[in-house]
């Protein structure tokens, strides 16, 4: 049995102007998604796939390949999503569904889904990496993107990310002397981030809006203390708010609070960065939000 595990992500800077070619900061969680696999050479073109959530089953599908065909499944909607992305391995991969072997896979993605950490994302990567071809072009090709999320499962390491005008990854050491002080809070939803992109593409860009977000990136990287780091955080969410024309997270839930507070990724949803107060736990829970994580619960270092 072959086993291939991708980490999941969180995005720091630049949402949504990372699509357009900001410079992008972006960490690994902890959690990520596993994949497991075995093939039998039996003469069928079948695939079994059983996806478990934080290791429960939740998605059975039997596929054959050749007729690219669902045969069977629990959930239709995300079976048809699994046989487009089978599809397009099989034009590409040279070692994978090429023959009459079947193959019995097993997905295991160790956090919730409404996270926001990359389900998919930790999906294409691990196929691409069993498949042996590109992992952006499959991600792209099946769902679109920066691929920020795709650089991260790959590099298992903080990352600084640009895709224009050519894709640039960089390994990068973010561990900042005051990551104690920092929380992560689950907003309760998960955000549709194509909702977000479409908001963002409809609003007119300029190059120096981009460059503007790209600067503040290398300048968190430089960050030395938390009262830099908050400064920062305030100005990319007032920036983006601005651009976007809706209000911030913290306009909307903590206009009150004490800390900065930064949404991660697609506004309204997901995970948002704030960092510690005095009783910023009974703050928080009072408002509804009881899924707290220090840095070093979730962030992968």
């Amino acid at each position: 049995m072959s086993t291939i595990f991708s980490h999941g992500k969180l995005l720091l800077t630049s949402e949504y102007v990372v699509l357009d070619g900001a410079l992008a900061l972006a960490v690994p969680t902890k959690w990520g998604q596993e994949f497991f696999v075995d093939e039998n050479p039996d003469g069928k073109s079948f695939v079994t796939w059983t996806a478990l959530h934080q290791g429960k089953p939740w998605l059975k599908i039997l596929i054959d390949y050749n007729q690219e065909e669902v045969l069977s499944t629990n959930i239709p909607e995300s079976a048809t999503f699994i046989l487009k992305v089978l599809k397009e391995i099989k034009l590409v991969s040279k070692i994978c569904l090429q023959s009459d072997t079947s193959y019995y896979i097993t997905t295991d993605l160790q956090f919730p889904a409404d996270y926001g950490l990359g389900s998919s994302s930790t999906l294409m990567n691990n196929l691409a990496q069993w498949a042996a071809i590109d992992a952006f072009d499959l991600n792209e090709k099946c769902l679109g993107g920066s691929g920020y999320d795709i650089a991260v499962a790959q590099a298992k390491s903080s990352i600084i990310y640009q895709n224009q005008p050519q894709r640039n990854v960089e390994k990068v050491m973010f561990d900042p002397s005051f990551k104690d002080d920092l929380l992560f809070i689950h907003l309760n939803e998960k955000q549709n981030s194509r909702e977000g992109i479409q908001l963002y593409r409809s609003k007119e860009k300029s190059p120096e809006l981009i460059d503007e977000f790209s600067l503040i990136t290398q300048q968190v990287l430089q960050c030395k203390t938390l009262i830099e780091f908050s400064d920062l955080m305030n100005l990319h969410e007032k920036k983006l708010g601005n651009f976007l024309g809706i209000e911030t997270v913290k306009e909307k839930y903590f206009e009150n609070g004490p800390s900065f507070v930064k949404s991660l990724g697609a506004w309204g949803g997901d995970f948002i960065m704030t960092s510690k107060f005095s009783g910023f736990e009974d703050y928080f829970r009072e408002k509804g939000f009881s899924t707290i994580y220090s840095y070093n619960q979730l962030i992968y270092c």
